[in-house]
């Protein structure tokens, strides 16, 4: 991860990714699918949440910024797309209750490193 500004949360992620032997990263993105927090009921049924169009799954997100400056995630994808998921649950993780300008400043092409390609 040398050169990459992530913060810690998502580091911790990405090296457990990254450590894992190759066979273990497809399970191991499916237990963060699991983490995917249920929508609060202002979101259920994506009401306010946006659509993510370039994905072939109906995917959704929402962001709320609190009144202490952190920043809450919520997804939305079916069950039946578990990787979609599962890539969902490591935002969440991995980015929920940052401030705006730390996930700002992760690079788009983080999700290289968990060696999942």
């Amino acid at each position: 991860m040398a050169g990459m500004n992530v913060p810690d949360s998502l580091s911790t992620i990405i090296d457990s990714f990254s450590r894992a032997p190759q066979q273990l990263r497809l399970p191991l993105l499916l237990e963060y699918a699991g983490k995917v927090r249920e929508l609060p009921e202002q979101y259920r049924g994506h009401e306010g949440m946006e659509q993510v169009h370039e994905c072939q799954t109906p995917f959704f997100v929402a962001s709320e910024l609190t009144d202490g400056g952190a920043v809450r995630l919520f997804f939305g994808a079916p069950d039946e797309a578990p990787t979609t998921r599962g890539f969902a649950g490591i935002l969440q993780e991995g980015l929920d209750g940052l401030e705006p300008g730390e996930i700002i400043g992760v690079p788009g092409d983080f999700y290289h490193e968990l060696g999942l390609t």
